[in-house]
């Protein structure tokens, strides 16, 4: 029972450390309110992340570097087509692989494989479709996903939290009114972010040209917006 008990206590205690270490702890000062509040923004994305591999196999590993490298080329030519420079891709990483036969009980090298990470961030949102599909046509990927990001978050973090100010503040000038009392100058104030990015979309099949001719499943419809919260403690003094 005792063990029980001096469990108990600890568990008490690593609680209350734990919920100390999300808001700062502040000594309270006479004639002053200290209040908290949340404030949120949500910004749409500014940037697309386009990824695809380029993969190749053949016989021998020169055989495969040497596909994969015309498959690089078609890829530098894609984006020139689009306005875009070749060095606006990046890799994320490039592997020469061997591929083996295990069906028999010594395995059996067949083939070698080169596999290529690419990473393409687009600012020009109409650029995504095309490129898309020019990837698809030029038999260079099977897999490709997009994902819609913020690459401003910081303006974002900042309506965030003055959006958290004006509600904190209120909520004093709501006190102060109620005590017959003035809200005066802030003296101290804290502030935590957090930002929730939507999730990035599943890799997307080839896409085909008779689907061209059918509206894409995304037409017509917004990226998800990108979140940012923030919460503000402050101290205001009251005159």
């Amino acid at each position: 029972m005792k063990a029980i008990i001096v469990l108990s206590a600890i568990l008490l205690l690593i609680s209350g450390f734990a919920l100390g270490q999300d808001r700062p702890t502040v000594t309270a000062q006479p004639n002053s309110v200290f209040v908290g509040a949340d404030g949120k923004f949500e910004a749409n994305p500014d940037t697309a992340l386009v990824q695809f591999n380029i993969s190749a196999q053949e016989d021998n590993s020169r055989a495969a570097y040497d596909r994969a490298s015309k498959q690089a080329e078609q890829v530098r030519q894609i984006l020139r087509s689009n306005g875009l420079e070749p060095s606006a891709a990046q890799l994320g990483y490039f592997s020469i692989e061997p591929v083996y036969d295990y069906k028999q009980a010594k395995r059996k090298l067949v083939a070698y494989r080169v596999n290529v990470n690419v990473s393409l961030k687009l600012k020009d949102f109409t650029k995504i479709a095309p490129i898309v599909q020019q990837l698809s046509d030029g038999d260079i990927t099977d897999e490709q996903s997009i994902s819609y990001t913020l690459d401003d978050i910081d303006a974002a973090k900042t309506k965030a939290v003055e959006d958290a100010y004006r509600r904190a503040r209120a909520s004093a000038e709501a006190v102060a009114r109620a005590g017959g009392r003035t809200l005066g100058e802030l003296s101290y104030a804290s502030v935590d972010t957090v930002e929730f990015r939507p999730m990035p979309m599943q890799p997307m099949a080839r896409m085909s040209a008779m689907a061209q001719a059918a509206p894409a499943p995304t037409e017509g419809f917004s990226p998800q917006t990108t979140s940012v919260t923030a919460h503000v403690n402050a101290m205001f003094m009251l005159k």
